[in-house]
């Protein structure tokens, strides 16, 4: 029965993988790789890099909260096409940049086009295409995550070291202009009907109907919810952006920490394709509670001394709250708030996660030139995740008592 579904729905479920594959670029973990030569190019401190930043996605956040609901009205085909060219160009500019302002302007525009529109699309389809089978189409959509971060790191540090920091950037933007618009184009030039979801058939969200942006900015739920929701985004984020920071103050190789990505990649494919399937038959409400465990053990063994093992471990924490997450919370929004405004519901969930990734870097940045070293910030990190782990077990049971009828659509 699964395969079939797998079989069907190929076409659909390629397009939204190849959306979250392509945002790579516009990922923090790509954009760190550069922080080193882009530090010594422009004489910046860690917490001057990081204080860019933070402010250029910021502004990308702000962007995508503004003009996240475009996928509520705007065709799939050319709002990607139009995204990928100015993907392109954000990747130019950081090619091209003379002076802060210039790489902030690429920041900007990578964080905005890649981590913020490529991914919002690809999940936005996901959720509007499935309702039976959310969980299991968002989980294999999010293949592109694990697949990018298996590959890129390991190809980009060689990529610098042979061609340069700019130049890397030049066949960034081959990929873009040349592979992925290409393919995207021909996957998104037809109208879209998956099997076996309904017709096309809309879900409603809690007490039966579509809720608006502005009804669910009123809701209990999405304030409670949010302090679980920013973490995972704001630890990952901080703690990939300072990997050179931490391999400097700990004497690891960076090389030898690329390596760590391969299995970040293969930890978080295996916990989104298993989080697929549990969330498809238990609910997304009953998930909940567990899913940031794994990040508050990851990031507490960096404050252990020891070996490069260290990095590994942190990694593999993060990645299964990452896979897990990805998944729970493209299911979680439709069930909750129904799909047909759910662009525009996401574009507000969306954007709070990359202010979340906007505010770390700085505030890591800051404190590292403080004296305050990342490993010593990441114990308070992980004392968070522990205590937003309480804070969920009640909200999840106060859906789930609430909201019966909620868990059985979604399963």
């Amino acid at each position: 029965m699964r395969s079939r579904f797998y079989r069907q729905n190929a076409w659909w479920l390629a397009t939204g993988t190849l959306l979250t594959f392509g945002s790579a670029f516009g990922q923090t973990y790509f954009i760190s790789l550069f922080s080193g030569g882009i530090r010594s190019e422009f004489g910046l401190s860690d917490g001057e890099w990081g204080g860019l930043y933070t402010i250029a996605t910021f502004l990308s956040a702000a962007c995508l909260f503004q003009f996240g609901g475009l996928t509520d009205t705007r065709p799939l085909a050319r709002l990607t096409m139009a995204v990928l060219v100015l993907y392109a160009a954000a990747a130019a500019t950081m090619m091209l940049s003379t002076g802060p302002i210039m790489l902030a302007l690429a920041v900007f525009g990578l964080r905005f086009c890649g981590q913020g529109m490529m991914t919002h699309i690809s999940m936005t389809a996901m959720a509007r295409w499935f309702r039976a089978n959310r969980a299991r189409a968002i989980a294999i959509a999010i293949i592109g995550f694990p697949i990018s971060e298996a590959i890129f790191p390991l190809v980009t540090v060689r990529l610098i070291e042979v061609l340069g920091w700019r130049a890397t950037w030049a066949v960034v933007i081959a990929v873009l202009l040349l592979v992925f618009l290409p393919i995207l184009f021909l996957l998104l030039r037809h109208g879209r009907t998956p099997q076996g979801e309904g017709g096309g058939e809309e879900a409603v969200g809690i007490g039966g109907r579509h809720w608006r942006r502005r009804e669910v900015l009123r809701h209990w739920s999405i304030w409670a919810l949010l302090p679980a929701v920013l973490a995972p985004p704001f630890i990952g984020t901080c703690v990939i952006f300072h990997q050179v920071h931490i391999s400097e103050i700990r004497g690891f190789n960076l090389e030898t920490m690329a390596f760590a990505f391969p299995l970040y990649a293969a930890i978080s494919l295996t916990t989104t394709l298993i989080a697929g399937s549990v969330i498809d038959r238990l609910g997304p409400t009953r998930v909940l509670p567990v899913f940031l465990i794994p990040v508050a053990a990851g990031v507490a063994f960096l404050a252990v001394p020891g070996g490069v093992w260290i990095w590994f471990a942190t990694l593999v924490g993060i990645a299964a709250s990452h896979g897990i997450a990805a998944t729970l919370l493209g299911s979680l929004w439709p069930t909750l708030y129904g799909t047909r405004h759910i662009g525009s519901i996401k574009a507000l969930v969306t954007s709070g996660m990359v202010f979340s990734t906007a505010l770390g870097p700085g505030v890591t940045g800051w404190l590292i030139d403080l004296g305050v070293t990342f490993p010593e910030q990441a114990l308070f990190m992980s004392g968070y995740c522990a205590a937003t782990t309480v804070l969920l077990t009640i909200v999840a049971t106060r859906l789930s008592g609430q909201l019966p009828t909620l868990a059985r659509q979604a399963a």
